[in-house]
């Protein structure tokens, strides 16, 4: 397994990736980028992308937030993804610029990109599919939902599928209808998966604070995992 950080820029800012990839393999191969949740890109979405590499896949964990800007996955991250939700341009502008530092990564099929995240990065990867970037499918696990309103929302071209806990208060049942029927009217090609009787942040093992909605789900996680893996053999055939 091949590992490596390299770093992109958006405008004046730089970041920097985690790629993993199968060095036994040759050739050029379809990308998943994995967008982070609240922390920043940290250890947990690392493993990911290792786990996807060893799918056949180029992982490549994704920043927002700027080089060496991190949180504390247990602690308060507000200072950190709001300024981003407050301006979902800005937040646009550089998750175009991780796609673009994908598809020019010399192991990535640059016409076989996927988009996959977690908790904010699950409103990432659904803003990829609203925005038009050149990814053939976006996954969202236990993400926010709410639209940029960046103006009249073109034909989403993106396939979605949405991993939902059904529990999950940060994204009511009134929230995954509307979303369902946002991307209607944009003509996407969705699907929703509703998980009963589970919470926020269901793939997480350390989160565990069912007062607060947040709490890990093993078998949710199985099954979503095993979800994504269906979709993405779909759209990066």
């Amino acid at each position: 397994m091949k590992t490596e950080n390299l770093d992109y820029t958006a405008g004046s800012n730089t970041f920097e990736s985690y790629v993993a990839y199968d060095e036994a393999k040759s050739g050029k191969r379809p990308c998943v980028i994995i967008c982070h949740a609240w922390a920043g890109q940290g250890e947990s979405d690392q493993e990911v992308a290792g786990n996807l590499a060893k799918l056949g896949y180029v992982g490549f964990c994704a920043d927002v937030y700027g080089k060496g800007l991190r949180g504390d996955p247990t602690g308060d991250n507000t200072h950190l993804m709001k300024p981003l939700l407050d301006d979902r341009a800005e937040l646009k502008s550089r998750l175009l610029a991780s796609v673009e530092a994908a598809k020019k990564h010399p192991m990535v099929d640059p016409s076989k990109i996927a988009a996959i995240g977690y908790c904010f990065g699950g409103l990432c990867v659904l803003d990829l599919a609203r925005c038009g970037a050149d990814v053939k499918g976006v996954v969202s696990f236990h993400g926010l939902f709410f639209p940029p309103n960046l103006g009249p929302q073109k034909e989403i071209k993106a396939k979605v599928l949405i991993l939902h806990g059904w529990d999950d208060p940060m994204a009511t049942p009134d929230q995954v209808v509307e979303v369902a029927r946002e991307l209607s009217e944009a003509k996407a090609d969705w699907q929703i998966h509703g998980y009963g009787g589970t919470m926020h942040a269901f793939t997480a093992p350390q989160a565990n604070q069912p007062d607060k909605g947040i709490l890990y789900n093993e078998t949710a996680a199985k099954r979503s995992w095993k979800a994504m893996e269906n979709f993405l053999e779909e759209v990066l055939a």
